[in-house]
């Protein structure tokens, strides 16, 4: 395969590899994705313009490279349909003024910026970020499989998936759906050589590991199984279009890998620990904060390491 040669076409290659999950997303969410993405990417090249225009740049140049295209995209996918408009504009102002270019712009921040602007959303307005589920019945108050599972009280699994419609083989039917697709636009990238495969793979790998070892084949204390947690909430969004981020991941391939698998251990946590059912967004800014480190710590190995 071919590896496309300038940001730009690596941007539209991103873009393009969106478009099964967005689809998937909107046929079974409704029209309200459709809406976030159109918003948060007006509301994106217009922050873009205008910080160029305070720079004293070119808004052209500036918007070339596609990166705010992405980051608009990956909110909107991120935050659920019929969400209020100004919590998708704020959330795309938050990402794109603060999280880039209060740092300096493309290539300079050390966090990603569609988690950032997604997590400020969700510290200061959690009541508005609820999914809908369509095929959900009254004994199904949570909004996703996640939601259910973490709160089902004494409920076994198996009690879980008897007495709610709409939960698949894995988890929420809906959202084993989205996150195949997700998959498939995903490995189109690595297929491609746009994103590191060592990032999703060892993600991936790490939550199977951990929900495994902690799997106790479905009681009413079980952390869920691999699959439940690979096919449910933003997990293939997670690991194959937000994690690859070249900007805020370590640069050696060894360093990329302990950067998985920090954010791989960190969701698993957030899901299983915490009062979040998901956990994308904080798992991503604390592996974000770990890689200079684990950059730094990969170069310290390979200069003690004796010369062949």
């Amino acid at each position: 395969m071919i590896r496309p040669r300038t940001t730009s076409a690596a941007t539209t290659t991103v873009l393009l590899a969106l478009a099964p999950g967005a689809a998937v997303q909107t046929m079974l969410f409704g029209a309200g994705t459709a809406a976030n993405v159109a918003v948060a990417l007006v509301t994106a090249v217009a922050v873009e313009a205008g910080i160029a225009r305070l720079r004293g740049q070119s808004p052209i140049g500036l918007l070339r490279d596609g990166s705010a295209c992405i980051t608009a995209s990956l909110i909107a996918l991120s935050l659920p349909p019929g969400v209020p408009l100004p919590i998708v504009i704020g959330a795309v102002v938050v990402a794109i003024a603060l999280a880039k270019h209060a740092f300096g712009g493309a290539g300079n921040n050390p966090f990603n910026p569609a988690m950032v602007g997604y997590a400020a959303i969700l510290l200061c307005f959690p009541h508005l970020l609820v999914w809908p589920d369509p095929s959900a019945v009254d004994a199904v108050t949570a909004p996703t499989a996640l939601d259910a599972f973490k709160h089902r009280g004494g409920q076994t699994v198996a009690d879980v998936w008897t007495r709610a419609r709409g939960f698949g083989a894995l988890g929420g039917a809906n959202w084993e759906w989205l996150n195949a697709a997700y998959l498939a636009g995903g490995i189109g990238l690595v297929a491609l050589r746009v994103v590191d495969w060592r990032i999703p793979v060892a993600i991936l790998a790490t939550v199977c590991a951990l929900a495994a070892a902690a799997y106790d084949g479905g009681s009413s204390s079980s952390l869920g199984s691999p699959l439940l947690h690979c096919f449910s909430g933003g997990t293939m969004l997670g690991a194959f279009f937000v994690a690859t981020d070249p900007v805020t991941c370590p640069t050696s391939p060894r360093g990329r890998v302990y950067f998985a698998i920090v954010l791989g251990a960190t969701l698993f946590l957030v899901r299983t620990s915490s009062v979040y059912p998901d956990g994308i967004a904080f798992a991503v800014l604390i592996a974000n904060a770990a890689a200079p480190l684990l950059d730094r710590f990969v170069e310290h190995r390979s200069n003690a390491e004796p010369r062949k």
